[in-house]
């Protein structure tokens, strides 16, 4: 491997925040850790190894990724593995930039990406529409750029896509569920932040799938904004209603594992809860047989594809329309094959 002379920079338009309310167990009310104390995902046992020829046509390459929240654990892993990927190459510069949840942050860092002229742009979307916007700041200044790890209202405006599709990931869980309850019975969906890219697509995917099960009533949907604590709430809020609930099906993971906390400490143990990322707290609550599914989101392959497609963007080579990086099922029986190798 060539001597690793590359820098990696971490930045926001200001700072990056590193915080620690979404994406573990701790609520959101906790003192932000600095963005250096982003964990890497543990490795799997062959890590991804780039070619040498990948950035060897232009001298050197600056890559501006800006992310959606990286407080949010499944953005993190993302950031991290594509930050990791990198430092491989010799003559490949990574700024990667905390969005923080707003829109109007990554229009202003895609903004600066482009004052600093660099040579590809990586957009992880928060915002479905909006986000539009700054990824044509991009185009308008020649710089070529894609969206990762979540799509945009209009594709049309970027090179690729490089991810898992949500829509398939709402209707990969609802589907289990709907066969679970053979086909009847009362749920309720957990939902993300409104308007936000990963929250609208998995929602159109469940109810794609609802609409065939017409005995399948939806009790509630609620946004919890990605949050556990949040999502505890709101789940203990329906349980002091005294609805009958049959099921759960949460947008992510972290939001699972908070509905899992509230039906738990009501005594209630029966009622299947799903969620979406693969995140380890969540495999490991599936094979205690807490939460009862999870669909994987393969964070780290997202995050080291995305260097390679930058890299090649960046050289001036062509690309395909998409890449994607299918969901995976966690189920009790497979969920050690979904656990950091360790």
């Amino acid at each position: 491997m060539k001597k690793k002379l590359m820098s990696v920079i971490l930045s926001t338009a200001m700072m990056v925040t590193m915080l620690t309310g979404c994406g573990n167990a701790a609520p959101a009310s906790q003192t932000p850790a600095p963005a250096e104390e982003v964990k890497q995902e543990p490795a799997a046992e062959e890590a991804a190894t780039p070619s040498d020829e990948t950035a060897a046509k232009k001298d050197k390459i600056v890559i501006g990724w800006t992310d959606a929240n990286l407080s949010n654990e499944s953005n993190a892993i993302c950031a991290n593995a594509a930050i990791e990927y990198a430092k491989q190459f010799d003559n490949v510069e990574l700024i990667v930039n905390d969005g923080e949840g707003t829109a109007d942050k990554q229009i202003a860092q895609c903004e600066s990406f482009v004052a600093q002229g660099v040579d590809a742009v990586i957009i992880s979307p928060y915002d479905f529409d909006a986000c539009v916007t700054a990824a044509q700041i991009c185009v308008d200044a020649g710089i070529p750029v894609f969206v990762a790890k979540g799509l945009i209202a209009d594709m049309n405006v970027v090179e690729t896509y490089v991810g898992s599709n949500d829509f398939n990931a709402g209707t990969m869980e609802m589907q289990y569920i709907a066969d679970l309850l053979g086909g009847k019975g009362n749920i309720v969906v957990v939902e993300g932040p409104t308007g936000v890219t990963g929250a609208v697509l998995r929602n159109d995917g469940i109810h794609s799938v609802l609409e065939n099960y017409p005995d399948i009533n939806v009790l509630y949907s609620q946004p919890a904004d990605w949050y556990r604590d949040k999502a505890m709430g709101l789940m203990e809020n329906w349980i002091q209603l005294g609805a009958d609930i049959d099921a759960v099906v949460s947008h992510n993971d972290e939001m699972a594992l908070g509905v899992y906390d509230a039906l738990e400490a009501a005594g209630i143990t029966d009622v299947p809860v799903i969620g979406i990322d693969g995140i380890e707290a969540a495999v490991i609550s599936v094979g205690e047989g807490k939460m009862k599914a999870s669909i994987l989101q393969d964070s780290k392959t997202i995050g080291e594809k995305a260097i390679d497609v930058a890299i090649a963007l960046a050289n001036g080579e062509t690309v395909e329309k998409e890449y994607d990086i299918p969901y995976q099922l966690i189920l009790q029986e497979n969920y050690e094959d979904f656990l950091p190798k360790k």
